[in-house]
């Protein structure tokens, strides 16, 4: 079986330090690597064994980091702005390529996560694919039920507790900056249409059938004449940990078409 090599850095920014650790095959090739990006209330530690199962078979570095307020990075107080998707992409993902001296990658987000690599692949040339996992690209109705649904059982001292366990002190503001943020009347008009019009590399939108934050049509959306969508059955919003063995399926027949070189990309934003 193939060694993985793991190891842990502080990014460094303005807002205060990140938290990012990467898996690595010993014997590592020059493929660029895969950063993830995580959903509302995750952080590094959520991923679970999915970047390392990811590393094994990809043959690829994988990175994770936890955004600024969530897991061991530095906490924060503010409320997150309209354009914060967008704002991760500009403020973040620079300063994590700089210290981690990453040039091309692709870039895989799950849940709101995929709208931040939907938004980092408009934004970097050096971005050779976007992988999106359970990914919403606008808000409808589905979408704010499943908030709400999540917003009452997330009264309870243990599903708070739980989440504590992943943020700490943290957790309270992990919670309230998903709710408030995606239930807030004035977001309810974003989408990424602006960023996906932008994408000039391959896409791949991976959806569970079952997905109670979003329907068929967020995948259909993001896919549409930039890649294929695929729709896992039985599943929820969480493919990566419900089957992850079919995730990687899918992203392992993704990269074996290899993906176009940015300078050989017509209409490329640069």
């Amino acid at each position: 079986m193939t060694e993985i090599v793991e190891a842990e850095y502080w990014i460094e920014s303005p807002a205060g330090r990140l938290y990012a650790k990467s898996w690595a095959p010993r014997d590592l090739n020059s493929k660029s690597p895969i950063i993830l990006f995580h959903d509302s209330l995750g952080c590094v530690a959520l991923w679970k064994d999915f970047p390392q199962l990811l590393a094994r078979s990809l043959g690829r570095r994988v990175i994770a980091y936890d955004r600024l307020g969530f897991g061991r990075s530095d906490a924060r107080t503010d409320i997150l702005e309209r354009d914060f998707i967008a704002q991760e992409a500009e403020r973040f993902v620079p300063l994590l390529c700089e210290q981690l001296a990453v040039g091309e990658f692709i870039a895989c987000g799950h849940s709101v996560g995929g709208g931040m690599a939907v938004e980092t692949g408009a934004r970097f040339a050096g971005c050779n694919a976007v992988i999106t996992i359970a990914a919403q690209a606008f808000v409808e109705d589905r979408t704010v039920q499943g908030i709400r649904t999540s917003q009452q059982e997330f009264a309870s001292v243990d599903n708070i507790a739980r989440l504590a366990k992943y943020h700490g002190e943290k957790a309270d503001w992990v919670l309230r900056a998903w709710i408030e943020t995606w239930l807030a009347p004035e977001f309810a008009e974003w989408n990424l249409d602006a960023a996906l019009e932008k994408l000039g590399c391959p896409v791949i939108a991976i959806h569970g059938d079952r997905d109670e934050y979003g329907s068929l049509a967020h995948p259909r959306r993001i896919a549409a004449g930039r890649g294929s969508f695929h729709i896992l059955p039985d599943t929820g919003h969480s493919p990566h940990r419900e089957h992850p063995a079919l995730v990687i399926k899918v992203i392992e027949d993704l990269l074996l078409i290899r993906p176009i070189r940015p300078d050989d990309r017509p209409g490329r934003n640069k």
